[in-house]
């Protein structure tokens, strides 16, 4: 990952504050984690958003270190350690954040959610930053993950967008009779496998009954959630996935689908530039791809509109900054023309909604938007969710579930157990 350290930014993290005994001019200090090299889109916006803010606010110097992905998480710990975070930084969400918010590191932005930014945010976002009713980040990114399907492969088997689970199961059977893997999963990564627990437990129990069993409010023992886990076991019976899907890789899985060779992924958002933008795919691979919402179970309690996604990184203030308010302000411009920017500039979903009508963009992109935007709930993936032991239990019951090494039972009661511990 050579030349993604920032070279030309080093230091300064903690000089916060004025620049002149008059005190009119402010240094921001923004550590982010796009560099031009891994992130050539979003580094692009990010300066743009800079220079903007600098043209309008000219007594403001925003100053930007820019490291990796992972180079980024650990300079934060150092500098959480020793008091001296950046006046404004990326921050992951719910589980990431904690322990952030308890060592009173982050200043709640609430004040940002109830000014110019109230009622910007896609359903579900902001709440996934908060902690005991107070809110520690904005967010930039969102994901949903619809189910991905490979439209020459259906018209081929005469099949049309299934509506209904039962509709669904048909089109497995009728692709798995022709000789087709219907469904791309690599599950040895495990949170690919939660994925398809999670909608049928949607669908099955409603969102709510998951929701209350992931806080520990509920139990995963719930005769809906339990019949979703059977129902995974169902399909993998069927011959739904790919062969040895719980000893493939994400990536090895997706290679299926992006070859043609299975009919349907489901998976994130953040796939969508491999089927609208990427030139290394072929064009008419990616005019082939069209995407439908997880479908309704006869007697369950989900609705259609309901999704399992969350999201990506947000922006956090310093509790220490002493250019707090400042910054702040900062925020709030970054998030407004993140979310104007981004679509087109580096195909990101941002975490603000979007009038896709004004811009020019792929109809997977539109098409993906206005779902999102009309999402009757969004649940976060479970193992964002979970604390880190929980979570842990929870990826590997999940792969115990597909290969049928546990029952619904045993799935449901090591589930329980773990979250019961809070830990």
């Amino acid at each position: 990952m050579a030349g993604c350290d920032g070279k030309n930014n080093k230091g300064n993290v903690s000089s916060q504050g004025t620049d002149n005994a008059g005190g009119e001019k402010v240094t921001i200090n923004f550590m982010h984690l796009w560099p031009a090299g891994l992130a050539a889109g979003q580094n692009r916006i990010v300066n743009q958003i800079i220079d903007a803010y600098q043209n309008e606010h000219k007594n403001v110097t925003i100053k930007q270190e820019v490291l990796d992905n992972e180079q980024y998480k650990s300079k934060l710990k150092v500098l959480s350690a020793s008091n001296q975070l950046p006046d404004v930084g990326v921050t992951w969400a719910a589980g990431f954040l904690q322990p952030y918010v308890e060592g009173k590191l982050f200043t709640p932005v609430d004040d940002l959610l109830s000014g110019e930014l109230s009622g910007k945010f896609v359903a579900g976002t902001t709440e996934a930053y908060a902690i005991d009713g107070k809110t520690y980040a904005v967010p930039l990114e969102f994901n949903i993950a619809p189910v991905y399907y490979n439209k020459v492969i259906f018209a081929k088997n005469n099949l049309e967008i299934p509506q209904t689970y039962e509709q669904f199961k048909q089109v497995v059977k009728t692709l798995s009779e022709a000789g087709t893997a219907p469904i791309a999963l690599g599950n040895k990564d495990r949170w690919t496998g939660s994925l398809w627990y999670m909608y049928l437990a949607d669908r099955i129990a409603g969102q709510q009954k998951l929701e209350d069993a992931i806080n520990g409010f509920g139990s995963f023992s719930d005769e809906g959630l339990k019949k979703a886990a059977a129902e995974v076991q169902a399909l993998a019976d069927d011959n739904a996935f790919v062969k040895g899907f719980n000893g493939l890789s994400n990536e090895e899985a997706k290679s299926e689908f992006l070859n043609g060779k299975a009919a349907m992924y489901l998976m994130g958002t953040w796939e969508l530039p491999n089927f609208t933008t990427n030139e290394d795919i072929t064009q008419e691979f990616r005019d082939s791809v069209g995407f439908f919402k997880f479908p309704t179970v006869e007697g369950g309690k989900g609705d259609i509109n309901s999704w399992v996604g969350g999201p990506g990184v947000g922006l956090f203030v310093s509790e220490r900054s002493k250019v707090k308010e400042e910054a702040k302000k900062f925020v709030e411009y970054f998030v407004t023309k993140w979310g104007e920017q981004s679509v087109t500039g580096a195909g990101v979903m941002p975490a603000t909604k979007v009038d896709t009508a004004t811009l020019k963009l792929p109809q997977l992109y539109i098409d993906l938007f206005n779902e999102m935007n009309k999402a009757s709930s969004i649940t976060l993936f479970a193992d964002v969710q979970l604390k880190a032991n929980a979570a842990e239990t929870h990826l590997n019951m999940i792969q115990a579930l597909f290969g049928k090494a546990v029952t619904p039972e045993k799935f449901a009661e090591a589930h329980d157990a773990a979250i019961s511990k809070g830990n």
